[in-house]
């Protein structure tokens, strides 16, 4: 079955409504600039209203080890996901750090940037393939890249798919690159940072049908 992570969740009725549809994970920003980016004290709140059920996942982006150590601690995470230019000798220190899994967010424009993901495979927990974009903050922007990169990839390690995913187009996504795992964020939301139940339901059933 393909896991879902519902990324960027800022109130306790996202992860409610995350986990009733049948999420697997749920994303806890901490980068500072986005529209989801959680503080601490923020985390700290949301993760003990959370549903026992929840699984979180901080976004950390080139972060230093007192900034991950706080987010773990806060957020109550099951792991970490780094968005920035760390490389594999940097996500190995950030696991022997944190003792939790560790997931590399990868951007792609190229199907050379794929072949890079490789870098990882050994040392990452999971590579999380998402649109490479100009943008100042990676991620959660709803912009795809040519799902047909992936097609018949081994990245060596498990991955998922990210970027310009929602109901109307997850489908196509999994027929195109069969991920094991799909991450949304604006496509489940009514503007952003704020998630509709209605959309995540809807996500999560396209995928469920795919």
């Amino acid at each position: 079955m393909i896991r879902v992570k519902i990324c960027g969740v800022v109130r306790p009725d996202d992860i409610a409504a995350s986990v009733a549809a049948g999420a697997d994970y749920v994303g806890f920003n901490f980068i500072a600039g986005s529209p989801r980016f959680l503080s601490f004290d923020a985390a700290a709140a949301l993760a003990g209203a959370s549903p026992a059920a929840s699984k979180r996942i901080g976004l950390v982006l080139d972060a230093a080890d007192d900034l991950i150590s706080k987010a773990v601690a806060t957020g109550r995470l099951a792991g970490l996901q780094l968005h920035g230019s760390e490389t594999p000798e940097r996500v190995a220190a950030v696991k022997r750090l944190t003792g939790i899994e560790v997931w590399k967010a990868v951007g792609v424009r190229t199907r050379a940037d794929v072949l890079a993901a490789r870098a990882f495979a050994g040392v990452a927990d999971r590579i999380l393939f998402d649109a490479k974009t100009d943008a100042a903050l990676p991620g959660g922007m709803g912009v795809r890249f040519d799902w047909r990169l992936l097609a018949g990839i081994d990245p060596g390690a498990p991955w998922g798919l990210a970027g310009g995913l929602d109901a109307s187009t997850v489908a196509d996504a999994i027929a195109i690159a069969q991920p094991p795992l799909v991450d949304v964020a604006s496509g489940v939301e009514d503007a952003p940072g704020v998630k509709s139940p209605a959309k995540i339901r809807a996500f999560i059933e396209a995928v469920r049908s795919a």
